[in-house]
Formats: C-alpha cells, structure tokens, sequence
C-alpha cells in the first residue's frame, strides 16, 4: 500500500547531503555532532528502493531461518522497479502467513517437547525465540520501522507522502476487511 503511494521520482533518489541536515537536538541544538551521533553521509543513505528490497530480503531470512521447508521468494536487486518491489514483497509477505501460521500451530500442540517446540531465528546472531506474540511484534515493529523511514526520505527528496496515505497505513480495520 505505501509503496504505491510513493512517487516514482523519489524511488530511486538520495537526498544530495544528509550532513547538513538541521537536526534540533533538546536543549536547541542544531548539530548531530553536538547530540554525540553522526549524520550518515548521503553515500551511505539507503534508497526508497533499498528500503524495501531491505525489508523483503529480511523477510526471506525469517523464513529461511524459522521455516526452511518454505519454498523463498526470490531474491529482489537494489534498483528493481516499483511494480517489480510491490510484487516481491507481496509473495514474501504470503511466505511470512504461511510461516507465521506454521509455527504458531505447531506450538499449540499438547505435549510438544520443548526440542520439538517451532522457534522463530530472526538472524543468525540472535538468539531464538518461541514462537508467539513477541515474535510478531517484532516483525512488526521491524516494518514500521522501515515504512517511517520510506515517508521520511520521500519527504526530504521533496515528494511528501500525503496525509492520506500515511494516515492510511495504520488504518489497520480496513486494512484487515480488505483482505
């Protein structure tokens, strides 16, 4: 749905200088360096499109990690169209129900070993966690997470997302009776 709403423009576009962002700081700062972080150089600076390639490519990892008998999506390049990143996060999306709904019925099985018990490995490093609620709201979190940073970085390339559209995204009703 956000990814819709983005204008074609923004999609593949940094902004020319993220350093000289004015970041106002508590005490009326306007310097990250004052605030002891660092602006991260445009070089650096994800697109819009690697956003979401992102955000798919983490996708297929929960999947690969917590449900390897899930066939993966395919792999999604940096500068993949709109229509292409829409389809892509559309099947890993699908991938992540089917695993959700695996591992969350496999657990509610009565007398389950706790060796047998679906865990859900949200990377290689981390540890595991059982699959439940946490484990949603951590996939979650991980989305809105890269959602807030697609409106920003649309915004600061000078294509803001309208009111609409990002007020829409926490519509989660109707989000939910569309399905």
């Amino acid at each position: 749905m956000l990814i819709e709403k983005v204008d074609p423009r923004a999609w593949l576009g940094k902004p020319a200088s993220l350093p000289g962002l004015q970041v106002r700081g508590t005490w009326g700062t306007r310097h990250p360096q004052a605030l002891g972080t660092r602006a991260r150089s445009s070089s650096r600076t994800r697109t819009i499109a690697a956003i979401f390639v992102h955000m798919h490519h983490v996708r297929r990892k929960w999947i690969r990690l917590s449900a390897p008998h899930l066939l993966l999506p395919a792999e999604l390049n940096r500068n993949c169209t709109q229509a292409q990143a829409r389809k892509a996060l559309r099947l890993s999306g699908a991938r992540c129900l089917e695993m959700i709904e695996h591992l969350l019925s496999a657990t509610s099985e009565p007398g389950l070993s706790p060796e047998k018990e679906r865990k859900f490995l949200r990377d290689g490093w981390a540890r595991t966690w059982p699959a439940g609620p946490m484990m949603v709201a951590y996939m979650i979190t991980h989305e809105a997470h890269h959602r807030g940073q697609v409106c920003m970085l649309a915004n600061q390339l000078g294509f803001k997302l309208s009111g609409a559209a990002t007020s829409a995204m926490w519509g989660w009703e109707r989000l939910a009776s569309s399905c």
